[in-house]
């Protein structure tokens, strides 16, 4: 669709100059546009089609590759201005840092902003390698944007020890897979909600193109569960990370993350289709 009739608006952020093993989610974006000719816009799990919906690719961000910082005002101006036309962002990185650009965004537009956050990883130390601002600290930077109890976190299984005793004073969450999930769903019904994807909580298995993978992680399968039950949510904007095409020889990944990104895309506007019908009548 043309961005003004647009009720969804897909961006890339190519940034991974912060990623601490294997670089590569830089070039996310593009090769999931170079490679999406292979996937139906047809999804037989939701029985609904990309083209029931007005989306608009709105391209990859002209990013400073080695200025932290300056790479994440340009994704919050461009969030902040999709917010401001009344569209739902949705954001292709780029390692997991980029997500703060959004969030500052989002957490402007909706003071009682709350976090859904799935990843192998917790990211929640202060410091990396002295960095502030660091994949490995991107939810320790939102927290300080929303505050305690407003982050919850699925699958997470990796992480320094004082990032778990740290976090159970400050947030929600469930180790391992999305236990508790329907719990939370209900709790935030009416909320503001970024909902945040690092697709290495996918198991390697499932997974294996991202700079960090961790196993144990979920089934394909179980994570679309998850997103169309956090579909239900008022979901202000969103995001996918960590895609990392040059650890992605055989194209598993990227296959596997443009399916995500469609049946996310579907699951969020078919809600959003039925509340302004509601509305309405």
């Amino acid at each position: 669709a043309e961005y003004a009739d647009a009720a969804a608006v897909i961006f890339g952020a190519p940034f991974d100059a912060t990623t601490s093993y294997r670089p590569g989610a830089r070039g996310a974006s593009r090769t999931m546009r170079a490679e999406s000719y292979s996937i139906e816009t047809y999804s037989p799990y939701q029985d609904g089609d990309l083209t029931d919906y007005a989306i608009y690719d709105g391209g990859d961000l002209d990013l400073t590759f080695g200025n932290p910082a300056r790479a994440l005002s340009l994704i919050e101006a461009q969030t902040a201005a999709i917010l401001t036309d009344g569209k739902l962002p949705v954001m292709i990185g780029g390692e997991h840092l980029v997500t703060l650009g959004s969030v500052r965004a989002a957490a402007v537009c909706y003071p009682d902003l709350h976090i859904i956050h799935f990843d192998a990883h917790a990211d929640i130390r202060d410091t990396y390698a002295g960095e502030k601002l660091s994949h490995a600290t991107v939810m320790r930077r939102c927290w300080e944007l929303v505050g305690d109890q407003r982050i919850f976190q699925f699958g997470i299984r990796s992480g320094e020890r004082e990032e778990f005793i740290w976090g159970k004073d400050h947030l929600w969450c469930s180790r391992f897979g999305f236990s508790g999930l329907d719990d939370v769903v209900r709790s935030l019904a009416g909320k503001p909600v970024y909902l945040t994807i690092d697709l290495d909580v996918l198991d390697p298995a499932v997974f294996p193109g991202t700079g960090t993978p961790e196993a144990g992680g979920v089934s394909f399968m179980t994570l679309l569960e998850a997103i169309r039950l956090c579909a239900g949510l008022q979901i202000a904007a969103c995001d996918i990370t960590e895609l990392s095409p040059p650890l992605d020889p055989g194209g598993i990944a990227t296959a596997t993350a443009l399916k995500v990104l469609r049946e996310l895309l579907i699951a969020i506007l078919a809600r959003q289709n039925r509340s302004t019908t509601r509305e309405q009548t």
